[in-house]
């Protein structure tokens, strides 16, 4: 894959502190830092951000965050390893980053209304929603994942 433009933030460095500034909003907001983590990777494997699963992936880890819980996420509703917060969280990111297909159905609301106070609904909402956008940027521009240069296929 070549890239379409190796940097768009340095285009549009108001937009990326922005974002930025409410990146570091919900990260202050009370959510678990490991739930914000399942929202990214579960957003960015929906629309085949390989750029922000390496880096959410990475940081996860960092983070503590078990890997087989990493593996299981595409198959959440199988695995028996996640939260019922969880849960809620990961079908609302779905819900929503699908928002065409899906909408955003009363049952996947009810979930979230279960298990999260309004606050927090906003916030989770606002998550998925960043995420949507870094994932945009980085998909449309073609940004290659920071991966070691020993790992690169021939």
């Amino acid at each position: 894959m070549t890239p379409r433009l190796p940097n768009p933030h340095k285009f549009a460095p108001e937009g990326v502190k922005a974002m930025i500034a409410l990146e570091t909003s919900i990260m202050n907001s009370g959510l678990e830092h490991p739930l914000i983590e399942l929202v990214k990777l579960r957003a960015s494997q929906i629309n085949g951000c390989a750029f922000c699963l390496n880096m959410h992936a990475t940081d996860a880890r960092k983070h503590g965050e078990k890997q087989v819980r990493l593996d299981l996420l595409a198959a959440w509703r199988e695995a028996p390893v996640y939260t019922a917060r969880e849960r809620a969280a990961l079908a609302w990111t779905e819900a929503l980053t699908l928002l065409p297909q899906n909408g955003a159905s009363d049952a996947d609301y009810a979930q979230v209304t279960a298990v999260f106070s309004e606050a927090e609904q906003v916030h989770l909402t606002l998550l998925i929603g960043a995420i949507n956008t870094w994932n945009r940027l980085q998909v449309g521009f073609r940004v290659l994942p920071a991966v070691d240069p020993a790992d690169v296929a021939a």
